[in-house]
């Protein structure tokens, strides 16, 4: 994608109504779990507001987005080359009477070089006997001689011209295309244009020869508009031709022409009219379109010589610049004009978003007073019932009242715009679904066995979209859905119904109390559900196995380590394969050199455990204390977040990933940052050592555990919940009470100095 392109779509933005545009940069011719994560697309589709509900199909470039230039598919294409390339194979085509099929039309127009065509034709005639299986073949085919000649004719001229008249713009930071134009190419052009009689044919090369002089003319400024040959081949011959997309495309290079001398008030005019033409014309148009002060605006607005003109210069305008005064403008003009149906979606869009899109929750004071301004206005319009679909904009009003907060006001105008719906629009009638469902959930004020009788059929019809099991094409309803389920879970919260609101929303709070997950499971176990618990748990992201499982895991973070087998059992899990042999330890950490040195045989969690298990049986008979509780210490250390298999912990209620204790979920950041339970083993290790060296390796591993341990009173600050590594001010232990042990005790110890070779912490205490 372009930057300079999204860029300058930003700065579009900002314009003042005194000065629309001052400068240009270019100017071209042409916390809680949630369910609905995995899938948001783009994320201006955010939205609970869908513009293709309302919109015609051809100004779907311009729907609102915030970082890119054009929505959806069209976002690349603001300098493409093959834009009109199906319109130009369509009127081939048709000049051919349909007899020439469209594949050999795109290869010849779009895809072969000026030899390729040259092939072609030859071997036509009869010149050349085999042509490659990739061109066509066309001598079996009984089209007319003149029009065959006259196609090759033109079409070996236009390739010539394709050499500087279609680049891509490259991406701005790349070294741009040296771009020359052929001087001997301008007598080619008007031998074959004074020469041609078919006018099909002879538009062509008016076409060709505009925009070749205007390539020509287009770095010098000094050229007068009387002097320029771009706009007197123009004029001369603009009223011999139809004005079809081959005079709007030729026009679009007279509206560059002026753009760069600067006469920016005709540049934008015969931009509008390009604009207006076509589907495939807008984008270029659009883009092309840059107002600059005021008086450059009210010229450009005294050239349109009718309403619609001047509805389409004011829907240019909106678009990116002041949509509030094109709005108005328009409504004066024509208010059935479908020019003001764009600019409505885009002004609800654009508050929307600003109000707070999926990465940002806050709106800002200029966001606020933006959405009361922009209330008022389509209010106002929406109340006089006499635009060409008021059913949109009642709806519209509604959602900025919506917005607003003023709910009643919101609920009016929803009430009038379900009267006025087409109800066989099945986008329509599930647009106001959304909008009609978010107001209700906002109004509840408390939710009883009536009120969920009511919720099951929208909830059904949501919870269908969400999976996928119905489809309505372009609806946007992430965004209604994952604020209203959260809505009920903080009423169902108030009210003291923890599990439903946990259904409707997980919180992983949720998930640190036994009791709570016990009473989940019992629901999700019960026999006979009603159809409201039913529904809600479509929404609930887990199932009974991903419960156990997550028991399993914090029994092991428990050291209950016989209840975490029966639980992980349960699940019908083994977990996740260990990158290393959690029961091997460095001196120093290292988890990348552990995880090259793959365990003899793939462990996962469930063996984790079992092996666990039977070193805990060994200890509690007495058998090689010491080794068996130096392998516990070094496995509970292993699946913490400091040691080389954090993979343990990974699960689906947890969510944890990431390589920062930051982007563990402050509930569980303690369990999984904590070595207590390591060092209590270390320690135990060291009680029953039976050399100096085994203790001084014991107590230099509960070191480390002691270490991070101070690391972990930062970590776990609950201001700090929410922070990352650059805001929290972290304050490690490096020389605690076991290094200053190991200093007085073991200091005669091969140990000791293995330890100041590979510890630098350990090496600066010594030095001390």
């Amino acid at each position: 994608m372009n930057w300079a392109i999204s860029i300058y779509q930003h700065l579009k933005q900002k314009i003042s109504k005194k000065f629309l545009l001052i400068f240009s940069l270019f100017g071209l011719s042409a916390g809680g779990i949630v369910w609905a994560c995995s899938d948001y697309g783009f994320d201006y589709e955010y939205s609970s507001f869908s513009p293709e509900a309302f919109v015609s199909k051809e100004y779907t470039p311009f729907f609102y987005t915030e970082y890119i230039s054009y929505y959806g598919d069209y976002y690349y294409s603001e300098n493409s080359t093959s834009r009109y390339n199906d319109v130009i194979v369509n009127e081939w085509q048709s000049y051919f009477d349909g007899k020439l099929d469209k594949k050999s039309l795109q290869y010849l127009l779009t895809a072969a070089t000026a030899k390729g065509v040259d092939s072609v034709y030859e071997h036509m005639k009869g010149k050349i006997a085999v042509l490659p299986n990739e061109m066509p073949q066309l001598k079996s085919l009984k089209l007319d001689k003149k029009k065959v000649n006259a196609f090759f004719d033109y079409l070996r001229l236009a390739k010539s011209t394709e050499l500087f008249a279609a680049t891509d713009v490259t991406h701005s930071w790349e070294p741009q295309p040296q771009i020359t134009v052929p001087a001997k190419l301008e007598e080619q052009i008007l031998k074959h244009f004074k020469k041609a009689k078919d006018p099909f044919i002879k538009q062509r090369l008016w076409f060709q020869l505009v925009r070749y002089y205007y390539f020509i003319e287009r770095g010098d400024e000094t050229i007068s508009a009387d002097a320029s040959k771009t706009l007197n081949t123009f004029n001369i011959y603009k009223n011999a031709f139809p004005q079809n997309m081959m005079y709007h495309r030729t026009l679009g290079y007279v509206a560059g022409w002026y753009y760069k001398n600067k006469d920016y008030a005709r540049s934008n005019y015969f931009n509008s009219l390009c604009y207006n033409y076509s589907m495939e014309a807008k984008i270029p148009a659009e883009w092309s379109f840059h107002p600059q002060e005021e008086a450059d605006w009210i010229r450009t607005l005294q050239m349109a010589k009718t309403t619609a003109e001047k509805a389409t210069l004011w829907h240019l305008l909106g678009i990116h610049y002041d949509t509030q005064r094109a709005i108005q403008e328009i409504i004066k003009l024509d208010s059935k004009s479908e020019k003001l149906d764009l600019l409505l979606a885009r002004i609800v869009n654009i508050t929307e978003h600003s109000l707070g899109n999926f990465y940002q929750s806050s709106p800002d004071s200029a966001s606020l007073q933006t959405l009361k301004q922009n209330t008022a206005l389509i209010s106002s319009i929406a109340l006089k019932n006499n635009t060409a679909k008021p059913y949109f904009w009642n709806l519209a009003a509604g959602y900025l009242n919506f917005m607003s907060k003023d709910y009643t006001a919101a609920r009016s105008f929803y009430n009038t715009a379900k009267q006025q719906l087409p109800k066989d629009d099945k986008l329509v009638m599930a647009q106001y679904k959304i909008l009609d469902w978010t107001l209700y959930v906002k109004e509840l004020k408390n939710i009883d066995a009536k009120v969920e009788a009511q919720m099951i059929e929208p909830l059904t019809w949501f919870a269908n979209l969400k999976d996928r099991k119905d489809t309505i094409p372009s609806l946007r309803f992430y965004k209604a859905l994952d604020e209203s389920i959260s809505n009920l879970a903080e009423l169902y919260k108030k009210q003291g119904d923890v599990v439903k609101a946990n259904a409707f929303k997980s919180y992983y709070e949720f998930y640190a109390d036994n009791n709570k997950i016990e009473q989940m499971k019992a629901l999700l176990q019960k026999q006979h559900k009603s159809a409201f618990e039913q529904i809600m748990l479509r929404y609930y992201p887990f199932d009974m196995h991903d419960l156990y499982y997550h028991q399993s895991q914090v029994l092991t973070y428990q050291d209950k380590i016989d209840e975490a087998i029966v639980m992980m059992n349960k699940s019908e899990s083994t977990g996740f394969i260990m990158p290393a042999n959690p029961f091997n330890i460095r001196v120093n950490d290292c988890h990348d050199c552990d995880h090259e040195r793959k365990p003899a045989k793939d462990l996962y969690a469930i063996d984790v455990l079992k092996t666990i298990q039977s070193i805990k049986a060994e200890i509690k008979q007495g058998k090689n204390v010491y080794k068996n509780a130096y392998l516990l210490a070094n496995v509970f250390y292993n699946i913490t977040f400091y040691g080389n298999s954090r993979t343990f912990y990974q699960g689906k209620v947890m969510q944890v990933e990431g390589n920062t204790p930051f982007e563990i979920p402050s509930t569980f950041r303690t369990m999984l940052l904590s070595n207590k339970i390591a060092e209590k083993y270390y320690l135990m290790a060291a009680n029953v050592a039976k050399t100096k060296e085994q203790k001084a390796r014991c107590i230099f591993m509960a070191s480390k555990c002691e270490r991070n341990e101070s690391y972990n009173r930062s970590y776990n600050k609950p201001e700090n919940a929410n922070s990352g590594y650059w805001d929290v001010n972290i304050e490690p232990v490096f020389f605690g009470k076991y290094f200053s042990v190991l200093k007085t005790q073991y200091e005669d110890t091969k140990f000791y100095d293995e330890a100041i070779k590979e510890c630098g912490y350990f090496r600066s205490y010594d030095d001390k």
